[in-house]
């Protein structure tokens, strides 16, 4: 029966009608909870369920006879039900017995339904598959995959996919395939430039790859599908780093249209002026890194380089020299840093460089009192400050510069992508005063961690790369030692030598507050039982201070002053201190828990020390709680940080130990952008995609295009931030 018309109302006395068109009643069939779930998991097109690979499989293509079966084997029994009981000893649980020929298998259940129940009647023929273990009693399953016999057994491996609660294997094996029968799976590479498989033979068709490792046949080397080597594998790793590369190509292209204000450095210039007040002379790869960065600056494209540089090396000075270029031609820069610490360290030297030659400076933080804040604004807006430094504080909507030309993010693997961009989308309207077409500030990134060669190739793509690969001559080599937790008197004793000679100590915690699921010890504690230790040692009091995330800005401010001027001779501190500080007098660095930091960090928090003509030492002090040894990671990440103070060579270790990690910073935006090539090992398969992407693109700009938004969608714009 239809349903009756909805009956008609008048506006309220008071109210008039509501103009427009009438929203509609009926609200959207809410999704359900699979529908949620595979949302949850990234499984929105057809092409995200086929490129969802299983983690495992199952072999439900043979039956085992129970008499033949192996203690500790996985196998798939066909037998009858001869018993089916609830037990309440020792907790509540199903016991099925059921029988193959002559033997016996208990089959053995703490979480059922009344629907296995009724499967496992006595009399039914069923199929079990599970992990077989023999005892006094004979054999036993504990919760075996349970289905009726009877049906063809399949003629492939099962998959087991990665899942998520609320999301059943059956229901998700059945959404791949639906997906695969359904899927679009254009070729969009050529055959002829598609590269050979490890033994020589053409690349499989992309459907044949997927339709194989949904279901692979059951008599493949399991080894081979573990590892990637499959050439099924190497089709689905040429595929994802041709995107990958294309989609870097695109964006090196799209700025290379894009057009900046030539910037050059006159002789007798401002750049040449701050050269002669340097009390320093440049290294060899300083000055080979500025003579890059000064022709990118000259050219009317958008310099996008990335300065790295091992801790230590002088990229500030680098950045300045690059600074006086801008200003010298009229324009403002801006320096981004990821704290307040570390934006104030470039403040006090860029001030300190910078100032006597007559450029302005404003500061920016979000801690700022308002007063100050609008006074810096205005220098910034009015063009008066030829530079900006400060933090976060950098792109929020208020600054109005007047006519920026460059800007320089400081360990840009800090920002996160939605940040980068939004800095290159905010340079991009203010821009700076030119004719014809609005221009596009100048960009240099900066990170103190090593980038490893392949990583460049695979995630940096897009960026021009300049290396200091030296250090500053005085630089006094840093001792790295391992030491046990039980030791820890002896490196107490070992700060009051250091302290007895006039030097400074720093002593990292990695949290502030204890954790019951981590046993280590909180900074104020530490600080605490510090003072404790070095009162007793007698003589002249000593200050120690006291550093973390918590504590208002001013007082971060105020010790770190305090540190920094050397009335203070112990820091301890978390690990807010890891980038910037620059304290010649430090040289003692004490790591508490250092199992528990990664390996970059180990070494940003080494590189604090050895600033000064004293000889350093780094203490790594490390726990095994209750296990007799370190685990295998944390003993690797030590182990690197004993034999080297490389960073390249700590960067090329960290790849190893962990993959690509914190080198990406928000390039990968939750998920990883490489989900199936490992840049460790596939480096000839990143060399071909590398010189395919641009024949690709420029004999088949559509496909080209295609290829990208299939395997990246969305994603691809964190590739260009």
């Amino acid at each position: 029966m239809p349903a009756p018309p909805a009956a008609k109302t008048s506006p309220k006395p008071g109210k008039p009608a509501a103009k427009g068109p009438a929203k509609a009643s009926a609200k959207a069939p809410a999704k359900s909870p699979m529908v949620r779930a595979m949302e949850k998991l990234g499984l929105r097109r057809d092409i995200d369920l086929a490129l969802h690979l299983p983690l495992r499989y199952e072999d439900e293509t043979r039956i085992t006879p129970l008499a033949r079966a192996r203690d500790g084997a996985t196998v798939q029994i066909e037998a009858t039900v001869v018993s089916s009981d609830v037990s309440f000893r020792p907790r509540r649980q199903l016991l099925v017995v059921v029988r193959d020929g002559d033997e016996t298998c208990t089959l053995r259940f703490f979480n059922f339904y009344p629907s296995m129940h009724k499967l496992m009647a006595v009399g039914n023929t069923i199929r079990a598959r599970g992990e077989v273990r023999g005892g006094f009693l004979g054999w036993t399953m504990v919760h075996p995959s349970v289905s009726a016999a009877g049906a063809p057994l399949p003629n492939a491996l099962t998959p087991v996919y990665p899942t998520s609660a609320g999301l059943p294997q059956a229901y998700l094996r059945k959404a791949v395939a639906g997906a695969l029968e359904r899927v679009d799976l254009t070729e969009t590479v050529a055959p002829e430039l598609l590269p050979r498989t490890h033994d020589g033979q053409p690349m499989w068709t992309l459907r044949a790859a997927l339709q194989f490792l949904h279901h692979p046949r059951p008599d493949v080397s399991l080894d081979t599908l573990e590892d990637h080597s499959h050439p099924a594998w190497q089709r689905l790793k040429v595929e994802e780093l041709l995107a990958q590369q294309l989609s870097q190509l695109e964006s090196r292209r799209a700025r290379d249209r894009l057009r900046a204000p030539p910037l050059h450095a006159p002789a007798g210039g401002l750049r040449d002026r701050l050269l002669a007040a340097l009390p320093f002379v440049l290294t060899d790869a300083q000055g080979r890194v500025c003579r890059e960065i000064a022709a990118d600056l000259g050219r009317t494209v958008p310099m996008h380089r990335l300065l790295q540089g091992d801790v230590g090396s002088g990229k500030t000075v680098v950045a300045a020299l690059a600074a006086a270029i801008c200003i010298a031609g009229g324009y403002q820069c801006a320096l981004m840093a990821p704290t307040e610490i570390l934006a104030e360290q470039h403040f006090r030297k860029l001030i300190g460089w910078l100032e006597p030659l007559g450029i302005t400076t404003a500061w920016l933080t979000g801690s700022q009192k308002a007063k100050e804040r609008r006074d810096m604004l205005a220098l910034i807006a009015s063009g008066e400050a030829a530079l900006v430094i400060g933090t976060h504080a950098v792109i929020q909507d208020k600054v109005v510069f007047h006519k920026l030309a460059l800007a320089i993010i400081d360990e840009q693997h800090r920002f996160g992508v939605a940040q980068r961009l939004a800095l290159r989308s905010k340079m991009r309207p203010q821009g700076v005063a030119g004719e014809g077409d609005a221009q596009e500030p100048h960009l240099l990134m900066m990170s103190a961690t090593p980038i490893p060669r392949t990583l460049a190739m695979g995630y940096y793509a897009d960026l021009d790369v300049s290396t200091i690969d030296s250090l500053p001559p005085g630089r006094t080599p840093i001792v790295t030692k391992l030491v046990n937790e039980a030791r820890r008197d002896e490196v107490v004793a070992r700060i009051r030598d250091q302290l007895a000679q006039g030097r400074q100590v720093y002593w990292v915690c990695p949290l502030i507050e204890e954790s019951e699921a981590l046993d280590l010890a909180n900074a104020t504690e530490t600080h605490a039982a510090l003072g404790a230790a070095l009162a007793d040692a007698g003589g002249a009091p000593i200050e120690i201070g006291l550093l973390h995330s918590r504590m208002p800005v001013a007082e971060k401010k105020a010790v770190m002053d305090r540190f920094i001027s050397g009335r203070m001779g112990v820091l301890v501190s978390t690990t807010v201190i890891e980038v910037g500080v620059d304290v010649p007098n430090a040289s003692l660095m004490v790591v508490e828990h250092a199992e528990r930091f990664g390996l970059s960090q180990l070494h940003q928090l080494r590189g604090r020390v050895g600033r000064g003509a004293a000889a350093s030492a780094c203490v790594l002090m490390y726990s095994t709680g209750d296990a007799p040894r370190l685990g295998e990671t944390a003993r690797a990440r030590l182990k690197a940080m004993a034999e080297t103070a490389d960073g390249f060579e700590i960067a090329r270790r960290d790849l190893e130990i962990r993959g690509p990690g914190e080198f990406l910073g928000a390039r990968q935006s939750g998920a990883a952008l490489l989900r199936f090539a490992d840049l460790a090992t596939d480096a000839p398969l990143l060399e071909w995609a590398r010189d395919a992407a641009p024949r690709l693109l420029d004999r088949h700009p559509d496909l080209a295009r295609q290829h990208v938004a299939r395997w990246l969608g969305g994603k691809a714009e964190f590739l260009k931030a």
